[in-house]
């Protein structure tokens, strides 16, 4: 029997060893180790790739989505759209402002928050329409901009898990007025702890955000407004900037690997990821369902093949929102119900991908 991890970051980090090393001493040596040189190499950086003109670091991709929002003046008695069908980070952010998030329900084939259903929910109090890129892939986001401009309401994307996606031709994180998105370790491009980032093309949202992470200081010791001490280290930037060099590389080895499970779990008892024509995603999971999804991951791990629920109760279901009230959203429940990521990593091999689909047929 072998054994196929959901995702071996040791092995990951093993193959860029050398230049992860030589990132750590460089910034040992250096004794810059908070808002220095590395930081400001990889925001240029990363802005450059996600074909934005701002990146701002940040501590992680709560953070981002949080202090985006507070840039926008986002407070009580607003709403803010979000997907019913998410990690709860999303959701969180919108609560942490003192507003109130609004969950919309989710396309059945792609996962993804449906256009179609947002008009329903904007209201007067709305201001912020807030799509995820679920799994990799961009949400639809043409209708959600048009929606937005009709209505006069703010898009951030949640791109955590979209590193090096497109939309028709665009980056993910590009796509909106601004974009959060997340460097924990399991994500595309992943740090070795926590971090995250903003995204904008709008140079007063940048200079707020900046300020915001700071302690609201723009001089130091000079505090013109409430801030947070929200900062990503020169450690981690490092440590993106390495793994930002390869991660075209690996999101390429991801599609590969996707395709070889579509493939190879053609015809199966089992409903495979859709990819719309407008979608480059970038696989950061890949997610099948069944309606016996329970007992099927049981036989899985039984046969050394590890396996995640994404997301297996939503935000709705959980203790911090049961205050809400929410009910009547189905979609988001069967899916919680029904979903299974397989194992996802650009280190994985065909024979370890053989190995899982031969075990799943079984």
């Amino acid at each position: 029997m072998k054994s196929v991890p959901f995702l071996d970051l040791g092995k990951l980090h093993s193959s860029i060893r050398g230049e992860l090393d030589a990132a750590y001493h460089r910034v040992m040596d250096s004794g810059n180790y908070i808002m220095g040189p590395e930081l400001e190499a990889f925001e240029a950086e990363f802005a450059r790739y996600s074909e934005v003109k701002h990146c701002i670091g940040v501590g992680n991709g709560l953070e981002a989505l949080h202090l985006l929002l507070r840039a926008y003046d986002i407070g009580p008695g607003d709403e803010v759209i979000v997907p019913s069908n998410t990690f709860i980070a999303t959701w969180l952010a919108v609560s942490e402002c003192g507003a109130t998030p609004i969950p919309v329900e989710p396309d059945s084939v792609t996962h993804n928050i449906d256009p179609a259903l947002i008009g329903a929910a904007i209201t007067s109090r709305t201001r912020v329409i807030m799509p995820v890129h679920l799994y990799g892939q961009p949400a639809d986001m043409d209708p959600i901009n048009a929606l937005a401009a009709k209505h006069g309401l703010i898009v951030i994307e949640d791109a955590a898990q979209a590193q090096g996606a497109r939309y028709k031709g665009r980056r993910a994180g590009s796509l909106g007025h601004a974009a959060g998105t997340s460097f924990y370790p399991g994500k595309n491009l992943g740090a070795l702890g926590d971090g995250g980032a903003v995204l904008t093309n709008d140079d007063k949202i940048a200079e707020k955000v900046r300020q915001l992470r700071n302690y609201g200081s723009k001089v130091k010791y000079q505090h013109d407004i409430a801030g947070y001490n929200s900062r990503l280290d020169e450690m981690q930037a490092a440590f993106l900037r390495v793994k930002l060099s390869v991660l075209d590389q690996w999101n390429a080895r991801r599609r590969e690997i996707a395709q070889l499970y579509t493939r190879l779990l053609a015809g199966a008892d089992i409903g495979l990821p859709a990819v719309p024509n407008y979608a480059e995603p970038v696989w950061h999971l890949y997610v099948v369902r069944s309606k016996q999804r329970d007992a099927l991951r049981a036989h899985l791990e039984r046969q050394g093949v590890s396996t995640v629920i994404h997301y297996p109760t939503p935000p709705h279901q959980q203790g911090c929102y049961r205050s809400l009230g929410l009910d009547g959203l189905p979609v988001a429940e069967v899916l919680a119900n029904e979903v299974l990521s397989l194992p996802m990593s650009p280190m994985l091999t065909d024979e370890e991908i053989r190995y899982v689909v031969a075990q799943l047929r079984a």
